[in-house]
């Protein structure tokens, strides 16, 4: 299937090429006319029909050649005013601009309340939080026994869910215990998203393994096409897209975005990965583009922005390659590998390739991949009362 700016290309290539063929019929009915000054010209000087055949090609030849550059410049100036060079950092932003309620992806329009729907749900559940400081933090932390250390060798991670990052994060001077207390507040997060997808990809392969489903079974389907954005209710492709993403990867992405947590979005938005928004409420960058008039959205709770994290790659056409290649190593039997698949997140950032050396180099540098075969342990009465 071709893609809609190839057809669109095509469509003026033609549209183009019929108004020159217009063009040349009307030309060379006036070259046979006596009254054609240059025609005037090559008769006054009795210049032959092989020299006119010569000058017309010419002609023919330099409209043709200027044919497709007329065509691509016009495609970039006037047929794409409102595209964005990098939108699939957007929350999930199919509205790229506030005249729209969504893009096509395959010629099918994707709802984004469908998509948002269950991480507004979230944000309006958490709406009146409170922010422990950083001491409080770490004491709660020592209170569970909750140690990186610890995490790295059993495996298990104690379900200590933070709503708002600490103000005070950003002043311990020292870099190592900077990023171990970030990690320590979002893996719970992480993980907790993890296992909710978990949860719902055990629900859909029990669903696919049966030949006749329940209603229940149906209406859940349902709710997670709308969720998936699958406008085409292919189970296949419901599978691809209702995946984790690796531990050790939305660490990486999540540090990279907010310097450890210490930027204005994390602090003021609990944007923890930098989504970008057109119509949502958010934080409005100090250095944004006038031109493009995005926001960094906007949460309640660090989970609402985890949750939107992985439901952006996990529906965004910009990480299509990212879900196939995920998909194909768990065919291959292969664990989720973060460097490998970091690759296909070329279009996060405006940086490229140079942003995914980042994230590798965030990865190894730090030892996140210990972390991606952790469990996340039953939260207990206990536990919650000490939050």
């Amino acid at each position: 299937m071709k893609k809609k700016s190839q057809i669109f290309n095509l469509r003026h290539f033609k549209f183009l090429n019929h108004i020159l063929f217009v063009n040349f019929k009307f030309l060379f009915y006036n070259f046979q006319r006596k009254n054609l000054k240059i025609f005037r010209f090559f008769d006054q000087r009795k210049i032959g029909s092989i020299p006119r055949i010569i000058f017309s090609s010419i002609i023919v030849f330099f409209c043709f050649y200027m044919a497709p550059i007329a065509v691509n410049y016009s495609d970039k100036s006037f047929f794409n005013k409102n595209e964005f060079q990098n939108n699939s950092k957007a929350i999930l932003a199919y509205t790229l601009n506030n005249k729209k309620n969504g893009t096509r992806e395959n010629g099918e329009i994707l709802n984004e309340k469908d998509l948002l729907f269950d991480i507004f749900s979230l944000n309006d559940l958490e709406s009146d939080t409170v922010r422990l400081n950083a001491s409080t933090i770490k004491q709660l932390f020592d209170d569970t026994n909750y140690k990186l250390k610890d995490v790295r060798k059993t495996k298990l991670v104690k379900p200590v869910a933070l709503t708002l990052l600490p103000e005070e994060i950003k002043m311990i001077e020292n870099t190592s215990e900077r990023k171990e207390f970030f990690i320590q507040i979002i893996l719970p997060l992480i993980l907790k998203e993890n296992n909710n997808i978990r949860l719902d990809r055990k629900t859909l392969f029990s669903i696919i393994n049966k030949s006749n489903n329940s209603n229940l079974e149906k209406k859940w389907l349902a709710k997670k096409y709308k969720q998936y954005g699958v406008v085409s209710k292919d189970l296949s492709v419901l599978k691809i897209r209702m995946d984790e993403v690796p531990v050790s990867l939305a660490i990486a992405q999540a540090a990279k975005e907010t310097g450890w947590g210490t930027s204005r979005f994390a602090q003021e938005g609990n944007a923890l990965f930098g989504q970008w928004t057109w119509s949502g409420e958010g934080l409005k960058p100090k250095e944004a583009d006038v031109n493009k008039g995005h926001k960094v959205m906007k949460f309640n709770v660090l989970q609402a922005s985890v949750r939107a994290y992985q439901r952006n790659l996990n529906t965004h056409k910009s990480y299509k390659n990212f879900r196939l290649a995920r998909a194909e190593l768990r065919d291959r039997g292969k664990p989720l590998d973060s460097i490998i698949l970091s690759k296909f997140l070329n279009s996060y950032a405006e940086t490229g390739d140079k942003y995914v050396e980042v994230l590798q180099k965030i990865i190894k540098q730090n030892n996140l991949r210990d972390f991606d075969d952790s469990k996340l342990l039953p939260s207990s009465i206990d536990l919650e009362s000490l939050i």
